[in-house]
């Protein structure tokens, strides 16, 4: 095995499913159960070990900078078990000492001890799921707690040590006004979080939400880009910066986890339904916890829809996934990585320059607020302009 200086090694992230939740969430699409059976959980905790055990190996030449436990509800799943599951990466892989390792949380499943346990275990990232300060509207959205629980939950987690943490709002919720959603920011905020992550609420076909939809009074969406437009603004001038279109953090506190999905960055993906991209390579593991323990159990495969991604077809992530970031994009970059010309995307942004929805600072192109609103109208725009640029390079 090749042995790389440190300063040479490559950064990873690692991301962990954990597909176990109290309770599903209305407007939930993401792949959870909710049947708890300690067997199962069991099995399932045996399983990725092996998996992350196994993987390790194969990537002698990076080192993991960032560690993302994600779910279903990592707190639900329990200290002893995440510990377990962190020590595995520990041991298999090379992890930096100052790396950011996070666990999402809902308030219900938050205790002292498994704050200070994971605490002391090197987690120092909490990811609060809040949704909404209205109890009634949580209780809609089958939240299993109250906004009196979230309270505890910061105070727990301040008490424990951890100094950055990130909590998660939703918009357009039922019956929500655009008043109840400034006063729901301005309480949360009361908690003095370091990140704050704002989304709209998206009724996803199959989730119990959407069977009742046009009865529940949910906002339409032009009171959603009122919303979107007056969270950004107030949430500046309390001092956190947009860094992407649903994120807020105060100075140095933006997840560095999350930006490598939008800077291009490395990570590999462990537990069912988990994505991984590594070494030009794009894949996932099966959505299905059952074949997935079995998987692995029996040297079976786990993997599928394994695509390598050529370096110009690259390109289009780039617009895709930069433009949702405030650091937006630059002609110099672009065509050094791709060899393709930037001059006839660069048209296309300078007439959305004139209309407010992007903005040019020095060499580099962002969206604005009113451009995030529209970013899909955008980047379908530059996505056909690129893919005739392409057509005609390849033509050479």
């Amino acid at each position: 095995m090749p042995i790389f200086p440190r300063s040479e090694k490559t950064p990873l992230g690692i991301y962990i499913h954990i597909p176990f939740c109290r309770s599903k969430c209305q407007y939930c699409d993401f792949y959870s159960l909710t049947d708890r059976d300690d067997t199962v959980m069991d099995r399932y905790l045996r399983a990725i070990c092996r998996h992350i055990k196994e993987t390790g190996p194969l990537t002698p030449g990076y080192r993991v900078d960032t560690v993302y436990f994600g779910g279903g509800t990592p707190s639900f799943f329990g200290a002893d078990g995440l510990a377990a599951i962190l020590s595995a990466v520990r041991q298999s892989f090379d992890v930096s000492p100052r790396a950011e390792i996070t666990f999402e949380a809902n308030p219900d499943s938050i205790s002292r001890r498994l704050l200070r346990r994971l605490r002391s275990e090197g987690f120092n990232r909490v990811s609060i799921g809040v949704q909404c300060d209205d109890d009634a509207i949580l209780q809609q959205l089958g939240r299993p707690h109250t906004y009196e629980d979230v309270q505890t939950a910061v105070k727990l987690c301040r008490k424990a040590g951890f100094d950055n943490l990130s909590l998660d709002l939703m918009f357009g919720l039922p019956g929500q006004t655009l008043q109840g959603w400034l006063d729901t920011l301005s309480h949360v905020l009361e908690l003095e979080p370091e990140h704050m992550s704002c989304y709209g609420l998206r009724v996803e076909e199959g989730t119990p939400l959407y069977s009742y939809r046009d009865q529940c009074g949910i906002a339409d969406d032009e009171t959603q880009a009122d919303m979107y437009l007056a969270a950004v603004e107030l949430l500046r001038r309390k001092g956190y910066r947009q860094y992407e279109i649903s994120n807020f953090a105060q100075r140095g506190m933006a997840s560095k986890h999350n930006l490598k999905y939008w800077t291009g960055g490395e990570y590999l993906g462990f537990g069912p339904a988990a994505s991984s991209d590594f070494a030009g390579k794009r894949f996932d593991t099966v959505k299905d916890l059952a074949a997935y323990v079995e998987g692995i159990e029996t040297g079976g495969q786990v993997i599928r829809d394994l695509q390598e991604i050529p370096p110009r077809e690259r390109a289009g992530e780039y617009l895709i996934t930069r433009l949702r970031t405030t650091m937006g994009i630059t002609g110099a970059e672009y065509e050094r990585r791709y060899l393709l010309p930037f001059a006839p995307l660069e048209e296309k942004l300078e007439e959305y320059f004139s209309s407010g929805h992007t903005v040019r600072i020095n060499d580099r192109w962002r969206l604005t607020p009113e451009g995030f609103l529209l970013s899909n109208t955008i980047l379908t725009d530059l996505l056909l302009i690129q893919d005739r640029t392409i057509a005609q390079a390849n033509k050479r």
